[in-house]
């Protein structure tokens, strides 16, 4: 099947233009994740293949030297933009170096039609390359799947450099087939057109996916401490209580409450007291292990679930959490700032029908006793109080706490 050339070209230049200008449109104002170096190297290689096209209508060597040129530099510019994507530095004078050395390359061979075709395709496949690379060492930190999209492109286009590469070293490309069809060229221009699509696609779903997991980040971490919000620790502690029901695995919860943070801030003002915060999480994080987690229930009021964890355990666990936070001193402005802490603690076997509030609760009233008790103390909780046949609590009624001051 024979394809009309000039329409392929023509298909090659405006889609990049229509989707660079989207991606202008949709990151104008916007924080710079590579969206505008993406588009400018679309423009580009768009203007490259302008260029191509008017191999009959103008000077060969200004066809030759500007359409390769710029198709250089637009790879020069879709690597920057994934660099500018992963927050790593962008070395401008080594991203132009290949459009400048291929220009000067280009300007020695233009006689030589199979050796031009051969140096041409391998440069371009270096850079192409090169985003491959850029792409496939951080594809872990890189969430969603734009980026296999956008590797899965460049590797296309890739393989179509090479083969063209090839093409100059056995002559099977000639002078005069640019512009006419031909199996090579039909599949170089409908490769490029596809890697254009799929990798520009890709690029929009990378920066999307990263905005869509920014917000998910924002919507389950409390923003002063890093930590797991309200919703999201009880939401992780409903999991974790039900899993240890199913398993009749032990697990363990533990309220820390800052003792006297009141006089922190009234002594030190807020931003201090907002520094004592994230010091006493961070006494707590290097504490536990990788499967428990730590969230800001409220204030200065920290909730620990503890999986897999007994009473004696968590117990153990809290003293020495406390005994570490008493021996860290917290620092703001050069005053260093010592605190202490209270621990409620439960811990134990869990029954069908117990609940996540059931937990908190007990632990709560183990908080409490703690505070009554002198505070800078653990106390762990004598039952989770459980509903009896009779309908009373386990509990007493008395050990319910009333506010504290």
């Amino acid at each position: 099947m024979e394809l009309d050339v000039p329409t392929l070209l023509m298909m090659l230049v405006l889609t990049p233009v229509l989707i660079a200008l989207a991606m202008v449109t949709v990151a104008w104002g916007e924080r710079h994740e590579g969206l505008q170096f993406w588009a400018a190297g679309l423009g580009i290689n768009a203007l490259a293949y302008v260029f191509f096209g008017l191999r009959n209508d103008i000077s060969p060597p200004i066809s030759i030297l500007l359409g390769n040129g710029l198709t250089s530099l637009a790879l020069s510019y879709l690597l920057a933009a994934v660099l500018r994507f992963q927050r790593r530095a962008l070395h401008w004078p080594m991203l132009l170096l290949p459009p400048l050395l291929l220009s000067f390359a280009l300007l020695g061979l233009l006689d030589n039609f199979p050796l031009r075709v051969v140096v041409a395709n391998l440069v371009l496949a270096g850079q192409t390359a090169a985003i491959l690379q850029a792409l496939y060492v951080r594809r872990s930190s890189t969430a969603g799947r734009g980026v296999a999209l956008v590797m899965a492109g460049t590797a296309l286009q890739l393989l179509v450099l090479l083969l063209r590469a090839g093409s100059g070293i056995t002559g099977a490309l000639l002078p005069q087939s640019f512009l006419q069809p031909g199996l090579l060229q039909n599949l170089t221009f409908l490769s490029t057109f596809a890697a254009s699509l799929i990798t520009s696609l890709g690029f929009v779903f990378m920066t999307k996916e990263r905005a869509d997991e920014a917000n998910r980040r924002l919507a389950a971490l409390d923003e002063l401490t890093g930590v797991a919000n309200r919703r999201s620790i009880i939401a992780a502690l409903d999991r974790d209580v039900g899993r240890a029901i199913r398993t009749r695995e032990s697990m363990a919860v533990m309220m820390v409450d800052i003792d006297h943070f009141k006089a922190v801030n009234d002594t030190h003002g807020h931003l201090a007291g907002d520094q004592v915060l994230r010091c006493v999480v961070d006494v707590i994080q290097h504490r536990i292990r990788a499967q428990d987690i730590v969230g800001r229930y409220g204030g200065e009021e920290f909730l620990v679930v503890l999986t897999d964890t007994s009473a004696q355990g968590a117990q153990q666990l809290a003293e020495q959490l406390r005994a570490a936070v008493e021996a860290t001193h917290c620092t703001y402005t050069g005053a260093s700032i010592s605190v202490t802490v209270s621990v409620g603690v439960f811990g134990g076997r869990l029954e069908p029908g117990d609940s996540w509030d059931q937990l908190i609760h007990a632990a709560d009233l183990a908080l409490y006793r703690a505070k009554q008790g002198g505070r800078n103390r653990v106390e762990l909780a004598q039952s989770l109080g459980r509903v009896t046949r009779e309908g009373v609590t386990s509990s007493s009624p008395e050990t319910y706490p009333p506010p504290l001051a």
